[in-house]
């Protein structure tokens, strides 16, 4: 097994707390970092702006994607021109449709072609990817966000499907594929094996990096010992 440092695939941190994106800041495996309004809210950001001025000025060479949250494309294009206005190293996440199921489709390649660094976000299907990877070609350095964890939560195998996406982003040589929403470590691993080019991964899941490459019958007594300690503190008898 690969250690980290010898992975191909980029690790991105995924969320909003801002002392523990400073600290992630530090780790020089993690090339960059999303976020979303769902993290934002969970985090207890209440000002979008001067989160995101703060995150930039904290982290000011590496890139950071901030997403829109209008529904109507005329909104959701002055909400990105504003963002991507933050710094050079912003890209604006664009969900793939809105709320009412539209394409995206046109303001990306309006967004892309004028020069402003997109994450397409959201996206679960081939047929997204063929749409997307088409509206960027030939644009600004874009991010193509597939959430894989929500494939394999939908009962598919995600790995096919990214393979599929990693060979339909050729058209479009200055866009980069995410495997977004992972779901355990493995999934890193999985990423780098069929050449994804992001995996983004949230910091309970970085947590877990110290585990790679144990040794698997010493788990198992880690294991055997948590829950001896467990049924131990709790009293037990039968």
């Amino acid at each position: 097994m690969k250690s980290v440092d010898q992975l191909s695939v980029k690790i991105f941190a995924d969320g909003a707390d801002l002392a523990g994106m400073k600290a992630l800041y530090r780790q020089p495996f993690v090339k960059g970092f999303t976020t979303n309004p769902t993290l934002m809210r969970t985090a207890g950001v209440s000002d979008y702006r001067l989160f995101a001025r703060q995150v930039v000025e904290a982290i000011p060479d590496r890139p950071i994607s901030f997403e829109v949250f209008a529904d109507e494309f005329t909104e959701m294009e002055r909400q990105a021109r504003d963002i991507a206005s933050w710094g050079p190293n912003v890209y604006v996440k664009i969900p793939v449709t809105n709320t009412h199921r539209e394409s995206s489709a046109a303001l990306i390649r309006r967004l892309s072609g004028s020069g402003v660094k997109v994450n397409v976000t959201a996206m679960l299907s081939l047929g997204q990817v063929r749409d997307v990877a088409a509206a960027v070609a030939g644009g600004a350095p874009s991010y193509v966000s597939v959430f894989a964890g929500r494939v394999a939560d939908a009962g598919h195998d995600p790995v096919p499907l990214m393979a599929a996406a990693v060979e339909m982003l050729r058209v479009a040589p200055h866009a980069e594929l995410i495997w977004a929403s992972p779901r355990e470590l493995l999934n890193i691993f999985q990423a780098d094996a069929i050449g994804c080019h992001i995996i983004t991964v949230t910091l309970d899941i970085l947590k877990k990096l110290s585990l790679v490459g144990r040794d698997l019958e010493d788990c198992s007594l880690d294991t055997v010992k948590m829950f001896y300690d467990d049924a131990a503190q709790s009293g037990f008898v039968l």
